[in-house]
């Protein structure tokens, strides 16, 4: 393990550590990203099947922080721990990490907002992938990328 001593353990899409030397998908920042760079990001890695990496992106975000903004990140977060949970086959700690997401960003609207997200679409995007797999790969309500 010693030659392995900070590098990033390889993990699959949805977050599980794979032996050493196997191929993983690419690691994220580990460093809190701006705030509209990590939403992009984490749409991105939404789009890609990979809830557990968009999950690291905001959760660096939220550990960094203002004490104002966390209660938003950690919801984004933690929707996206209760979408890996849900395509790791546990739906019953899906859906409570997405309740409980929901109900911490429900008194963010107003920084949700100042980022262009739309909370209600995203909550409702979460619980439907918790009986539809297909709807967890497309991220209604979260800005798109600004490409200009």
């Amino acid at each position: 393990m010693g030659a392995d001593r900070g590098r990033q353990r390889p993990r699959d899409r949805l977050g599980r550590p794979l032996p050493w030397g196997t191929p993983g998908v690419e690691p994220v920042p580990e460093e809190a990203l701006p705030p509209d760079r990590a939403l992009a990001l984490a749409r991105d890695l939404l789009l890609q099947g990979r809830p557990f990496g968009a999950h690291e992106v905001l959760e660096a975000v939220w550990k960094a922080a203002p004490d104002a903004d966390r209660d938003f990140w950690q919801g984004l977060a933690q929707l996206c721990v209760g979408i890996t949970h849900a395509e790791r086959g546990n739906a019953i700690g899906a859906g409570r990490l997405i309740e409980r997401a929901a109900q911490r960003l429900a008194a963010t609207e107003d920084i949700a907002t100042r980022h262009g997200v739309d909370l209600a679409s995203v909550i409702a995007w979460a619980r439907a992938g918790l009986t539809d797999s297909r709807t967890r790969r497309l991220p209604v309500g979260w800005p798109a990328p600004d490409r200009g």
